[in-house]
């Protein structure tokens, strides 16, 4: 939409449309989504009652599907934080349209995220021994243990990104508030706008308080996932003990997050007929853009690993990624590379990028791919380890695809009600981009 079209009544009708009373596609997608979660649940009760047995464990490989599932939850919650915080302190203005929807994304990212440490455990009822606090045993936490480290940066990261989230919210669900008709809505955005009146002290502190949580929300892009990647460094499992991996998660995750955005955003634009404020030209061309950046700093930290393993002379080192390349488990690795490293070039041409269906697919690319990396960097390397009598196979178990979809419906069915009762687009900052009106005597 061009800026000079923009009118505060037109944001506030065109984003509060999407409020409105859903239709039946919205209930059937929603109907299917919370079956696929119930499935999930019902593999996770049936997993509690019979152990991990259910799970497929088998030595060596230990850490397996699950924590997969985690370290590719958390890397899709960094491109929240990312646009909404990095961007906005480099004001950068295509963020605008598109930031409220990472935002989301990240927070229930999280939230899908630390429900896989928890699930690894096993005795899911003791899960608060994982929490330092006084207690009668006088036990303390192992704070040598990665899982203690994972349980302080994801507790971290959804206290402050869910705080930024309902921060920025705000001023919107006050203008929702002030328009609903309906009597579940008005009680529900009383409650959470907080009174906000918009008197000029209001929006002071509003921008005051939103500044500095950008500033508090932007080290935690580049630690959490650096926490993450140190659940595997600080060990000596063959490929896994280098000091690349902080600044190679930290870009994997900012990759696959923004491929879930644009995954996310195409068909939200489609089906809220938001075309005017979320354009292919303007705003998915500057995330195709940023797909395009990460997967090259990805590939060359493909490259380097592999170099690596060849320079150092190590045989073990060497064995390990060859294995990686062309044993077992070849078909993840090649999956990974031409996922992540073969397709999203393809992003270079313009044409591509402002293809919708051509972007929509390279996010789902980008997103399979990586899935697959952080599966590769665990199964793969555990499985072939320093002892070829140690040396194992693994096979996914019917249990675990299960709580894997789940985790997925779960992920998306607090999106699709995120979209239909808190508005997806901020109207507080398209209307930054209004023209004030002429004064009497201007031209």
């Amino acid at each position: 939409m061009a800026e000079e079209s923009l009118t505060y009544q037109r944001i506030d009708q065109d984003v509060l449309k999407t409020l409105e009373r859903p239709g039946k596609k919205y209930f059937i997608l929603l109907g299917g989504v919370l079956a696929v979660f119930l499935v999930g649940l019902a593999a996770f009760i049936n997993q509690v009652r019979m152990g991990l047995g259910m799970a497929g464990y088998t030595h060596p490989v230990m850490w397996a599907v699950y924590i997969t599932d985690f370290v590719f939850w958390v890397g899709i919650a960094h491109c929240g934080t990312l646009i909404s915080a990095i961007l906005f302190l480099f004001r950068a203005r295509f963020r605008r349209a598109v930031y409220r929807t990472s935002e989301a994304m990240t927070v229930f990212a999280v939230m899908t995220a630390g429900l896989f440490p928890l699930i690894h455990l096993g005795r899911i009822w003791n899960f608060y021994w994982l929490f330092p606090y006084p207690n009668q045993r006088q036990l303390w936490v192992n704070f040598k243990s990665p899982l203690i480290w994972d349980v302080f940066a994801v507790s971290t990261y959804f206290t402050v990104s869910a705080t930024f989230f309902i921060v920025g919210l705000i001023p919107d669900i006050a203008v929702a508030r002030d328009h609903a008709k309906n009597r579940f809505r008005k009680t529900l955005y009383t409650i959470l706008s907080l009174g906000w009146r918009g008197t000029d002290q209001e929006w002071r502190h509003y921008y005051k308080a939103y500044l500095f949580f950008a500033a508090l929300a932007t080290p935690l892009v580049l630690s959490v996932h650096s926490v993450v990647s140190w659940d595997f460094a600080v060990s000596i499992v063959p490929g896994w003990h280098t000091t690349i991996f902080a600044p190679y998660f930290v870009a994997g995750a900012i990759f696959s997050g923004v491929g879930m955005v644009i995954t996310l955003l195409i068909p939200l634009r489609k089906a809220f007929h938001l075309e005017k404020y979320i354009t292919v030209e303007y705003h998915l061309d500057r995330l195709a853009k940023l797909v395009l950046l990460t997967s090259g700093i990805v590939t060359y930290a493909y490259g380097c690993e592999f170099f690596l393993s060849w320079y150092s002379g190590n045989p073990i080192e060497k064995e390990a990624f060859f294995n990686r390349a062309f044993g077992d488990f070849w078909w993840a690795t090649w999956i990974m590379i031409t996922c992540n490293c073969f397709i999203p070039p393809l992003l270079f041409i313009k044409k591509v990028r402002h293809n919708i269906k051509a972007l929509f697919i390279i996010s789902i690319f980008v997103n399979i791919g990586m899935w697959f990396e952080r599966f590769v960097i665990i199964v793969i390397s555990l499985s072939h380890e320093y002892i070829p009598y140690a040396w194992g196979s693994y096979k996914i178990s019917p249990t675990e695809i299960a709580i894997t979809a789940g985790s997925f419906a779960w992920f998306f069915l607090w999106f699709l009600l995120f979209v239909k009762l808190l508005p997806s687009v901020s109207m507080t900052e398209m209307k930054e981009l209004v023209k004030p009106p002429k004064r009497m005597g201007q031209s």
